[in-house]
């Protein structure tokens, strides 16, 4: 149970609307509306600035916006991703570009006041993280084969450590998903909770009837607000990280060492 006022209370899910089939029980919540808000604000960013068949020749600043994240991911996947060629890892590049727009649009919707921050959960994050996982090792043993069950057992290795090998790289290969998502949800929970408590106690100080109380309340407000300018970057960066991590993974499954 969460306390009202409680800095954790931002992170609650609430039914909005409760649905329940036999002993099966769904609802729609405030983390599904918010994913929805978020994906509907990408496609009518996204349909604005091609509707008139690919843009304007002289970009506006939505155009600019979107060609700018277009060309970073382009880059990304082509820096990261090696031993392709170019229309192969085209392939990826949609798969990869969704996932960078997605979370970068719903940590920057976190930050507005009263909104919801979805990646501020770990089910969702781990939950994304898994599906993307899932989907390179398949890409490994579809470019590989078997032979992608190699890397479990690097070359050299004597024969009495052989199975000790093999399930510690099993574990190792597994924890990599596990650590895409608590990277991101510990990440932007922290931030969040942390900008909370300080905007809390910032708030009292100013309500409180006293010239001494007012002075000093400056201190914390000048450090709220630095908190969200780091906040705000620590956004950004988290998708970026999420990103380019996935791009590392998908290029260790198509390229074996």
């Amino acid at each position: 149970t969460i306390t009202p006022n409680s800095p954790l209370e931002q992170f609650a899910i609430l039914p909005l609307i409760p649905m329940k089939i036999g002993n099966l029980y769904f609802s729609f919540t405030n983390p599904s509306l918010f994913m929805l808000l978020t994906l509907s604000l990408v496609l009518l960013l996204v349909h604005f600035v091609t509707k008139n068949g690919g843009g304007n020749l002289v970009p506006n600043a939505w155009q600019s916006l979107v060609e700018l994240i277009y060309d970073f991911v382009l880059n990304l996947v082509n820096e990261q991703i090696g031993g392709l060629s170019g229309n192969v890892k085209q392939k990826f590049f949609p798969c990869i570009l969704v996932t960078f727009t997605f979370l970068l649009f719903c940590n920057l919707q976190g930050m507005i006041p009263y909104s919801f921050t979805v990646t501020s959960h770990f089910l969702i994050t781990l939950g994304l993280s898994f599906s993307l996982f899932i989907g390179i090792t398949i890409v490994g043993f579809q470019r590989n084969g078997l032979h992608f069950l190699s890397f479990l057992l690097p070359a050299g290795v004597p024969l009495p450590l052989a199975p000790f090998l093999v399930l510690l790289e099993l574990i190792s290969y597994c924890f990599r998903a596990l650590s895409l998502g608590i990277r991101l949800f510990a990440n932007m929970m922290a931030g969040h909770s942390l900008v909370k408590i300080l905007s809390g106690f910032a708030w009292t100080m100013l309500c409180m009837n006293d010239l001494l109380y007012f002075i000093g309340d400056l201190g914390p407000l000048f450090i709220v607000l630095a908190l969200t300018g780091l906040e705000l970057g620590v956004a950004i960066l988290q998708a970026y990280v999420f990103t380019i991590l996935i791009c590392i993974y998908l290029n260790d499954a198509i390229n074996l060492h």
